[in-house]
């Protein structure tokens, strides 16, 4: 299966080919990638012409590192991965927090390309309390 039938834009962040001067561009399996980034580190209401795109992950800034944060963080990771990106299928997503650095939580993304079946498998990690310190 050819990398364009799974989608391409333009490589997040946004730069130039100082080659070519054309957008740096991603494609298949790691433009998926990317999007699933995007939607999580961009909160609901930050884009203005599509207000619910994103995940609430923000909103656990500064919050308590118990059991139910992590699930809830989970549960928020997992619906927004299922609403926003179509091309992956089969999304687990695991919390767990980081033992070598406090207030740290590692997000394990797994997922299956439609297209293709193929299991992936992303983290992010993601801080509760940055610059409380």
């Amino acid at each position: 299966m050819s990398a364009s039938f799974l989608g391409k834009g333009w490589r997040f962040p946004v730069g130039v080919d100082a080659t070519t001067g054309r957008m740096l561009m991603s494609e298949g399996e790691d433009d998926i990638a990317e999007a699933i980034r995007i939607v999580l580190m961009t909160s609901r209401g930050e884009r203005v012409m599509r207000p619910g795109f994103g995940s609430g992950l923000s909103g656990y800034a500064f919050s308590g590192l118990d059991e139910t944060t992590l699930r809830l963080l989970e549960s928020d990771a997992r619906e927004a991965i299922v609403v926003w990106e179509p091309r992956v299928k089969d999304v687990e997503v695991r919390a767990e927090t980081d033992p070598s650095q406090p207030g740290r939580i590692k997000l394990s993304v797994d997922y299956v390309v439609r297209s293709t079946n193929n299991l992936f498998n992303q983290v992010y990690p993601f801080y509760l309390d940055e610059g409380t310190k």
